[in-house]
């Protein structure tokens, strides 16, 4: 078959289609500015996904900001948010490699905060806005392809952006109650946010949840994840074209094997497989044959050698690269200028291993 653009081998991906290899992609300008990278290795070598959203919120009747507060620690700053119920107080440090952020005071602390929170998120409005899809799409042209963002569900959202996975735990226990009103508001936008989606002609639609099954565990994945996720797959499959729900799991997965399958997910973004967590592909695709795994390089492999890297390459191929449903990228935090090694025999290992 004739060769084919990176946005073309992504959407094969996606649908099932025919390939001529398998993709190797990066988060845009991720690991180093995308044309850094082409200047390397070529254009048609790497591809690109962008993080997009088709929505933005409003909540007229809140406000707030930010303060550097640089005596607490490098790069702290202290944010305060202003709702109708009260105002909440955080304060986080950046990291100066990545630019990172530490939450080491979290917006909600107390029962009476998720108060707060809940009247915050009953004050939002949410409106469809394609401005960003379009530009995007102009950028990458042949190079890639948007990566929608329908944010997380509001058990990890609440535990990755608001408070301590402790306190929120500590919370649902003993007032599940007031936990319950702030996910059901958090809900009712996340919705609103699926229906936009979903009658949208984009391509690749994901819920960046970050799942990891030490942290969430079985019994809350299947209460706070997996009906969302039903709810969205089910928008998607009924479309003109349909399309999978990708979900971007990046950790540990093996507890969650069996109600990962009955979730509706047709795609792992992120996907981590050995020596980082518990996940190999060619495991996975046996447990999930019809899963296309969007699977992140391991972090700890780009600092080894050039030919341990291209060794694990090729592993990753040999276990999953003929099912036409793996695609290589780098979705997670690459050690700086290790790429101008790991990358190169990433490639070089793709293009030994051929058309899947």
């Amino acid at each position: 078959m004739r060769g084919m653009t990176n946005r073309e081998r992504i959407l094969a991906v996606i649908y099932g289609e025919e390939l001529d290899r398998v993709p190797f992609v990066q988060y845009s300008s991720l690991a180093a500015p995308n044309e850094e990278i082409w200047a390397e290795l070529g254009r048609d070598a790497m591809g690109l996904l962008q993080w997009t959203g088709l929505h933005r919120t409003v909540t007229p009747n809140c406000g707030g900001g930010s303060e550097d507060i640089g005596h607490e620690g490098h790069g702290a700053v202290r944010s305060t948010l202003v709702a109708p119920a009260g105002t909440l107080t955080e304060r986080r440090r950046f990291e100066p490699t990545y630019g990172t952020a530490h939450i080491y005071e979290h917006f909600v602390k107390t029962p009476e905060d998720f108060r707060v929170l809940t009247s915050y998120f009953a004050d939002m409005q949410v409106i469809e806005d394609l401005t960003t899809l379009h530009a995007n799409r102009a950028v990458l042209g042949d190079d890639g392809l948007c990566l929608v963002n329908c944010g997380r569900t509001p058990f990890q959202q609440l535990w990755v952006q608001w408070c301590s996975l402790d306190d929120l735990v500590l919370c649902l226990v003993d007032e599940p109650e007031i936990v319950g009103e702030c996910i059901a508001q958090m809900q009712r936008v996340q919705r609103q946010a699926f229906e936009i989606a979903a009658r949208s002609d984009a391509h690749l639609i994901d819920i960046g949840d970050n799942i990891t099954a030490p942290a969430i565990g079985v019994r809350y994945f299947e209460e706070y994840c997996v009906p969302a996720y039903l709810e969205l797959a089910g928008m998607l499959a009924v479309r003109e074209r349909p399309a999978p729900l990708f979900v971007h799991m990046d950790g540990g997965l093996r507890p969650l094997h069996e109600a990962i399958a009955g979730s509706g997910v047709g795609g792992i973004d992120s996907f981590s497989p050995p020596p980082d967590d518990d996940n190999p592909p060619g495991e996975a695709l046996e447990i999930w044959p019809w899963m296309r795994l969007f699977l992140n390089f391991p972090s700890s492999i780009h600092i080894q050698p050039a030919e341990s890297v291209y060794e694990a390459a090729m592993d990753i191929l040999e276990q999953a690269g003929h099912s036409g449903q793996l695609q290589i990228q780098i979705s997670e935090n690459v050690p700086p200028d290790v790429w101008r090694t790991s990358f190169p025999e990433i490639v070089r290992a793709i293009k030994d291993f051929g058309k899947p």
